[in-house]
């Protein structure tokens, strides 16, 4: 039985449709029969006429029925067959500089297109299609290529036009990139919502929910610490930590093999391989870090390096809570950071 306090939390999160609760839990609205996820779109209920509960499963014994709006049996994330549809055609033909007849020839509908990719990728298809153009650009100039093959192979017949779009997806004009390495960002879907994963072809970079406060600074720190360039794709390290999050959240996973890349400050490596040695299902207390890295009073300063780690999961600062037994804050949301919490304790 979920408690009353949880309970009322729960509730305000359906009434502000709020996205950091997918996966926490599901409603079930005892006037209609259905349940949903948090985020349903549908008019909603007055709280005595709700029944929460933790998973699909306990909603389906408890004789609700899926909602046919929000779809609580398929993944919160899923891929509109629209924009998988899309996404085949750019690497058919990555090149391509799309046009309406483009989309037409496809029956796609422009604004549609541009709306779906906006709410998935945080840029509009034609963003999308460009930044690919722009990347198989920046590997025919790494091989070597004349600057002027790459922007004629990218669709471009003025050099300024090719120039400035180019800076604004890498960072830096196509002659000035010098020794700059290529990241390459993915979209990977989870219980708890979508996360972001940078890396190279070697080990990641950056693992983070979506829609924390501060990714894109973050990602910009990133980009100008490493001096780095970030295009849409896939690598090695982001197949494999896709596969780890997935058999994580099956509870069939308790220790991350995922190449790290750490750009950080020694003290921050410091904490963050501190806790990466805090046991499955257990949790520490800021002052017990600062104590176990030889720092007793620098326990701020320990909190600070937990906030900003750049790993979430993978090194678990959900895994560090404030002496007094309190959760303390989560860049990720203390409504996940409970449920990580928890998830672990079950599998231990």
């Amino acid at each position: 039985m979920i408690k009353a306090e949880i309970q009322q939390e729960y509730y305000q999160a359906l009434i502000n449709k709020n996205p950091a609760y997918e996966g926490i839990f599901y409603v079930g609205v005892k006037t209609t029969g259905v349940f949903c996820r948090p985020t349903c779109p549908a008019r909603k209920p007055k709280f005595e006429n709700c029944e929460f509960f933790e998973t699909a499963q306990q909603a389906l014994l408890a004789s609700f029925r899926p909602c046919q709006r929000c779809r609580p049996l398929s993944h919160p994330n899923h891929v509109s067959e629209l924009v998988r549809r899309l996404v085949e055609a750019v690497e058919e033909n990555p090149s391509r500089r799309w046009k309406d007849k483009d989309f037409q020839e496809l029956s796609v509908d422009a604004s549609t297109a541009r709306r779906q990719f906006k709410k998935r990728f945080g840029m509009t298809f034609v963003g999308y299609a460009r930044a690919r153009r722009m990347g198989l650009a920046m590997k025919q100039i790494r091989k070597g290529d004349a600057v002027i093959e790459a922007q004629l192979e990218a669709g471009y017949e003025s050099s300024s036009g090719f120039r400035d779009a180019f800076s604004r997806i890498m960072g830096a004009a196509p002659t000035l990139l010098g020794e700059k390495s290529i990241l390459k960002a993915s979209w990977i879907d989870t219980k708890l919502g979508p996360m972001i994963a940078i890396a190279d072809e070697a080990a990641l970079y950056l693992l983070e929910f979506v829609d924390r406060r501060g990714l894109e600074r973050e990602v910009e720190c990133l980009r100008q610490k490493t001096k780095s360039a970030i295009i849409p794709g896939i690598t090695p390290p982001i197949h494999s930590i896709e596969k780890e999050l997935h058999a994580y959240f099956e509870g069939q996973l308790k220790e991350f093999k995922t190449s790290l890349f750490f750009w950080s400050s020694p003290f921050q490596k410091r904490v963050w391989e501190e806790l990466q040695k805090i046991p499955f299902g257990e949790t520490r207390s800021y002052a017990q870090l600062a104590t176990t890295i030889g720092k007793p009073s620098a326990f701020r300063a320990v909190a600070n390096a937990n906030g900003a780690n750049p790993f979430a999961i993978i090194i678990p600062c959900h895994r560090v809570i404030n002496t007094n037994g309190d959760l303390g804050g989560y860049g990720g949301g203390i409504a996940r950071k409970k449920w990580l919490i928890n998830h672990e304790k079950k599998g231990v």
